[in-house]
């Protein structure tokens, strides 16, 4: 009997199992794999959600994105207005118009400018914007896998749990009632 445990004592003793130490230089521990793996998947949405994260604001930043929310609006409801008062009034709108009529045209390529640089910024403000929020829709993406799985597992009666969910006695019930 002494050989016998001395054998087993070298092999497993001390808390260690020399046979799963062995076999680990040689083959890659999938657990530990898959930990690695979800490990670097986790930093790398968490950084691509860093780079489309904005700072929070003060009462400055919010007061000057209000104005620039103004001007779309003011043309869309300026526009309007004046095909209002040519209806109404087509003297007094005729006579607005002969003043336009008058703006040298640099005036106008200036103009055509600046609301062009306005609207190409703000464009570009929503698609740094619209990107931050794939980032965060792809950071949710393992959870909604596993949920999605658990969802497949219900449905053929494996008797799989949502993540997060606790015990349910009424399915519990139901599934013995069944069987």
């Amino acid at each position: 009997m002494g050989l016998i445990e001395g054998v087993l004592n070298l092999l497993f003793g001390n808390g260690r199992n020399v046979i799963r130490d062995t076999a680990g230089a040689f083959v890659e521990n999938a657990d530990a794999a898959g930990g690695r793996e979800v490990a670097l998947r986790r930093a790398t949405l968490e950084q691509f959600a860093q780079e489309f994260t904005l700072p929070r604001r003060g009462l400055f930043d919010r007061v000057m994105d209000g104005l620039n929310r103004l001007p779309r609006p003011a043309l869309a409801l300026g526009t309007i207005g004046l095909m209002v008062a040519a209806m109404v009034d087509p003297v007094w709108f005729a006579s607005r118009m002969q003043g336009i009529a008058l703006v040298p045209e640099p005036l106008w390529w200036l103009l055509g400018g600046i609301v062009s640089f306005y609207f190409g910024a703000r464009h570009q403000t929503k698609t740094q914007e619209y990107t931050r929020t794939i980032a965060e829709t792809l950071a949710r993406a393992p959870e909604v896998t596993r949920n999605i799985g658990a969802l497949r597992a219900l449905d053929a009666g494996a008797g799989g749990r949502l993540e997060g969910a606790g015990p349910n006695p009424a399915l519990d019930d139901w599934r013995r009632g069944d069987d």
